[in-house]
């Protein structure tokens, strides 16, 4: 027999929760095989078996919180040991050989004793502790000897049968009302229970807005001059990278040029220092169905448009198949949230902690715009929003941000130079 237990994560993460078995009891397992997938606060990973063998008992079920080290699975011989435990006792087996004969009607509907079946599906076990029962005690004929819901379902119905029997009638009461009935105020409601992502996503959000002095400043960009020039040059950029040349890697070139200008949007708050970061590890927040994700672009300042543009398009692509590495959310200096592809047009941006700044986009909007004093025109513009800790970033820095960022997005061939 061997234990499979819950590995070292990382350093920030000592526990999860069993999001879903890739193996269920009888079923053969190699070494290295997933046998679990692990939610944890930032992504979900794999747990695998260390032996070769059966999968003897899921000691923990789907939804079950597990720390690092716990012991969530056993895994025991595989079927080939058990064939040559057979070879070595063939007078055993010649004995049950001649039992089976004399009676097969016998033999078709013995129950496995108890004592001898230490597996049971982790629907039977929850089921056995929720009405407390001893699992042990139930009865079951699957040929395996697992013990299944049904046979816990069947020896409580027996118990009760017998229990009944013995014991004088009594009266009747009314039925009791059904417990956690789904209702509010008499209204139908659904209740559903938040993941561990999504509780970790809630607590992070109350955390900044209690730990920070959060505020946020607007601007609006006119993405003529960008358009024109995707325009122009997305056919060739394409086939020259294939990869095709969108927003983001203009907006993330304006971001770190301003970030370069302004420092201390590119900082954090450790105890009373101000650790002022010269990297530009830019985090780029993605929308899933388990909730929201912020991989990070390392060194974006280094990057070409088509390496921002790739490493976005691959780490998106991560996060939509939940293939993260936790080493993908760690460290970002600085986060750009695009709530535009939903179609926001105004928005506040919650800081993404230890993170001083983070930069809203929305949706782009044709609007009439003022040219001069007699002439307007028809423009693509878009609002954008910086929220930032008023701890470490005064309005004029925050502000003037957001200018630099506005400027080289209406010239986007400077950041060509300033990128």
């Amino acid at each position: 027999m061997a234990e499979i237990k819950v590995p070292e994560l990382a350093e920030s993460i000592t526990e999860g929760t069993i999001a879903e078995w890739l193996k269920q009891p009888g079923d053969q397992v190699e070494k290295g095989e997933n046998i679990a997938e692990l939610e944890t606060d930032k992504v979900n990973v794999e747990i695998t078996s260390e032996e070769s063998g059966i999968i003897q008992e899921l000691v923990k079920e789907p939804g079950d919180t597990v720390q690092v080290g716990d012991v969530i699975a056993i895994v025991g011989e595989s079927a080939g040991g058990a064939s040559k435990e057979k070879k070595e006792a063939p007078k055993q087996e010649s004995v049950k050989e001649d039992a089976k004969q004399e009676s097969p009607a016998q033999e078709e509907t013995e129950e496995v004793p108890a004592s001898e079946r230490p597996v049971a599906s982790p629907a039977a076990r929850k089921l056995a502790r929720e009405k407390g029962i001893d699992i042990s005690q139930v009865p079951t004929r699957d040929p395996l000897g697992r013990v299944r819901k049904e046979d816990v379902d069947s020896y409580e119905a027996n118990k009760g049968s017998e229990q009944k029997q013995s014991q004088p009638s009594a009266p009747k009461k009314e039925a009791a009302p059904a417990a956690n009935k789904d209702e509010f105020n008499g209204k139908p409601v659904v209740r559903e229970k938040m993941s561990r992502r999504r509780q970790t996503i809630a607590n992070r959000l109350v955390d900044v807005q209690q730990t920070s002095a959060m505020l946020t400043t607007f601007n609006e960009v006119d993405l003529s001059a960008v358009m024109d020039l995707r325009k122009r040059r997305k056919d060739a950029f394409l086939d020259q990278h294939d990869v095709k040349l969108g927003f983001m890697s203009f907006f993330t070139k304006a971001v770190v040029a301003a970030l370069k200008q302004f420092p201390y949007l590119n900082a954090e708050i450790q105890d009373k220092e101000i650790v002022k970061k010269e990297f530009y590890d830019i985090g780029m927040a993605v929308s899933t169905d388990d909730g929201l994700v912020v991989p990070v672009v390392r060194d974006a300042d280094r990057l070409s448009f088509a390496g921002i543009e790739q490493e976005i398009l691959n780490l998106s692509k991560k996060a939509r198949d939940n293939k993260l590495a936790l080493s993908d959310l760690q460290g970002g200096s600085f986060t750009i949230t695009n709530g535009g592809v939903f179609g926001s047009l105004l928005s506040t941006p919650i800081l993404n902690g230890p993170q001083v700044g983070i930069l809203g986009m929305h949706t782009i909007q044709w609007r009439p715009v003022a040219i001069d004093k007699e002439k307007m025109e028809n423009r693509p513009m878009m609002y954008i929003a910086l929220s930032y800790d008023h701890r470490i970033v005064d309005g004029k820095e925050a502000v003037g941000f957001l200018v630099k960022v506005k400027e080289l997005l209406e010239d986007p061939e400077t950041l060509l130079l300033e990128g």
